[in-house]
């Protein structure tokens, strides 16, 4: 769940920060798509963090 919700709030911040800068469609779809794999890879680690502390 928490890695989904990265990758949501990832790609909005992308897009939005894509757009604020004026970029193209493409640039706006590819800064959200990069924005969205850094956000769920760090929502991956807080995940397994999470996980492992509660053994």
């Amino acid at each position: 769940m928490i890695v989904i919700f990265g990758a949501l709030i990832g790609a909005l911040t992308g897009a939005l920060l894509a757009r604020r800068r004026k970029g193209k469609l493409a640039d706006i779809l590819q800064y959200a798509f990069v924005y969205a794999l850094m956000f769920a890879l760090v929502g991956l680690f807080v995940t397994l963090i999470i996980h492992r502390n509660a053994l």
